[in-house]
């Protein structure tokens, strides 16, 4: 077993009990429940929880309840992003994680508000975290910027005025900067402030946050023209249905994946510099970038 696998197994675990624990503890309406934890069930990589958790063990620090709970609301906050994502009202898609997309099972209606309780109950499990006072509020805050108007909400809506355009490479950094990479930040970040490290550490891990979050990006739009339905577990060719602007479609294949692999490049470039200064145990972080290069190159 590979170390990555076993982190994984005894870690998401916990996380993913943290969710259901706490919405089942909140939630006084039945379908509305139902209908949360059915995307939160559905799965996935986990990879934003994986990466906060990797980053504060990457530091030698035992992982807290309070760690948890915060993975747990990072894991929230993106589950509610995928099912806004999915109505009909944005890109409209039937099929996520190899299941019927939450508007297909519950209708449009009930899936807003399970996108909406998700959301909201994330911040409320954060505000009651297991940490200090300074801790709490400061990871509030960052988790409010990384979701909010100035970061994932402001890049979708500059993924939905930018359909039917053609955007430059610059525009669409700009879009996936705020659209993709605000929750890596968050992560890495907040495994960084949950580890205890200084501030120059933190700035390191926001800039190798940058690149993953775009290599990330850049890797999902690939797939979307390389892959099957039957690996995505969703439909493909869904952003040239929507007329997007994707890395492929302005650069091709092999020029967007020579864009990947230079962000994947980068990454690594930041975390030999983090193992030079603080980071004791860069193999989880390194699994993790390795597993995304792998899955493209496939």
């Amino acid at each position: 077993m590979s170390l990555l696998t076993e982190f994984k197994q005894i870690h998401l675990t916990k996380v993913e009990a943290e969710m259901r624990q706490f919405l089942r503890q909140q939630t006084t309406d039945e379908t509305l429940l139902k209908s949360m934890l059915y995307s939160v069930d559905a799965g996935g990589k986990r990879l934003r929880p994986l990466l906060l958790l990797a980053t504060m063990a990457g530091f030698n620090q035992k992982i807290t309840l309070g760690a948890y709970q915060t993975a747990a609301a990072l894991e929230m906050i993106h589950t509610y992003s995928l099912i806004h994502d999915d109505l009909p009202a944005m890109d409209n898609d039937e099929l996520r994680r190899g299941i019927p997309t939450n508007h297909i099972k519950f209708g449009a209606g009930m899936a807003t508000l399970a996108g909406d309780g998700l959301l909201t109950e994330a911040f409320h499990l954060l505000s009651r975290a297991e940490l200090s006072t300074e801790l709490r509020l400061l990871l509030l805050q960052n988790l409010a910027k990384a979701s909010g108007t100035v970061g994932m909400v402001a890049g979708q809506a500059a993924d939905v005025q930018g359909e039917g355009k053609l955007l430059s490479l610059e525009e669409m950094a700009f879009v996936h900067q705020r659209k993709t990479g605000a929750l890596f930040t968050f992560a890495l970040t907040a495994g960084g402030l949950l580890a205890e490290q200084e501030e120059s550490v933190v700035d390191l891990l926001q800039t190798l946050a940058q690149h993953l979050g775009l290599a990330f990006q850049i890797r999902d739009d690939l797939l979307d023209v390389t892959a099957t339905k039957d690996e995505l577990g969703k439909n493909v060719g869904h952003d040239a249905t929507l007329n997007k602007s994707t890395y492929p479609a302005l650069l091709g294949v092999a020029k967007s994946s020579q864009l990947l692999a230079a962000e994947l490049a980068a990454t690594k470039d930041c975390l030999k510099t983090l193992q030079m200064t603080s980071l004791v145990k860069p193999e989880l972080l390194m699994s993790l970038i390795e597993e995304l290069t792998l899955e493209v190159q496939a």
